[in-house]
């Protein structure tokens, strides 16, 4: 029977000690494998437990490794090198691939990007089955529990294992009826704090950003009406009082019909693409990631709200 030490080490274990070993620090091992260094300390302490041994020493200003730590590097390699290998997927070729990419966002983001991205997805690669799902606020355990492949959205995913591409940027613009008094001239903060607003919740589970900035400068504001989604926001502002705070590139659709008006305050809202490691060598998934990047490149340049 393994002992039960022993049983925990699994391959990520194997690549750092042979990192370690290789940069001889833990800290340059750390920012090599994109890791923290609290993470690599506590990965060595277990493979010291597992095979009873200190593997590396402190001499000086640097870190020698013991014997059976040589021993143990030169297996580990191998068995990396070889799962890596094995790992290594076919030449991917998106004219036959099969099998199917999930992505978790929300009405921002689907709205800017996924008629783009799914026109190109059937145009390139017609075989692959496209899964689009809410994201409100639960990405981060839709890729934990390996619902989605991809989470797109104004969130910060933490941890080990998951990564991270910028995406794009936006800020907040107001969206009223024309015929708002609040249309006409500069909003202040002031004239805004005043206004009848409408707020996008996400089923309650969220609050925008733009919140938390107002509060800081003893601002509270509380709805008269709260949206699940920002999907019916024109059919519920047109012909009243109301306004809502939105992100500009989503709120510049609606010019023509309702009256856009920069936010006074700039509030930088970041739309980032997530990942996690079961994904992040699969070849249909590396390529899906890079169209969906490319296609937020060419269809969301920069705007800026209507004055």
């Amino acid at each position: 029977m393994i002992p039960e030490d022993l049983a925990q080490i699994d391959l990520r274990s194997m690549q750092l000690l042979v990192t370690v070993h290789d940069t001889g620090s833990f800290s340059a091992a750390a920012a090599q494998m994109d890791v923290s260094q609290s993470t690599v300390s506590y990965t060595i302490e277990r493979l010291r437990r597992a095979f009873g041994d200190p593997l590396f020493v402190r001499q000086g200003n640097s870190i020698a490794e013991t014997d059976k730590c040589r021993d143990l590097v030169s297996h580990a390699r191998e068995v990396v090198n070889r799962m890596l290998a094995i790992a290594v997927p076919v030449e991917f070729d998106p004219t036959t691939a099969q099998g199917g990419v999930t992505l978790s966002c929300n009405h921002h983001e689907r709205f800017l990007l996924m008629p783009s991205f799914i026109a190109a997805m059937r145009r390139l690669a017609p075989n692959v089955v496209i899964n689009i799902l809410e994201s409100a606020v639960n990405g981060k355990q839709q890729l934990k529990e390996n619902i989605a492949d991809i989470v797109l959205g104004p969130v910060r995913i933490l941890g080990e294992g998951y990564f991270r591409r910028h995406i794009f940027s936006d800020h907040y613009s107001c969206v009223m009826d024309p015929g708002n008094a609040l249309a006409k001239g500069e909003i202040t903060l002031e004239r805004f704090q005043e206004a009848t607003h409408v707020a996008v919740t996400h089923n309650g589970q969220w609050q925008a950003l733009y919140f938390s900035a107002l509060r800081e400068r003893d601002i509270l504001l509380k709805p008269q009406l709260t949206l699940p989604s920002h999907d019916s926001l024109e059919l519920m502002i047109t012909g009243t009082d109301l306004v809502a705070t939105i992100p500009n590139r989503l709120a510049t659709a609606y010019a023509g019909r309702l009256t856009v008006r920069r936010f006074p305050i700039q509030i930088p809202i970041e739309i980032d693409m997530y990942w996690t490691e079961r994904t992040h060598r699969s070849g249909l998934h590396r390529w899906a990631r890079q169209l969906l990047a490319d296609v937020a490149r060419s269809q969301v340049p920069e705007k800026t709200a209507r004055p």
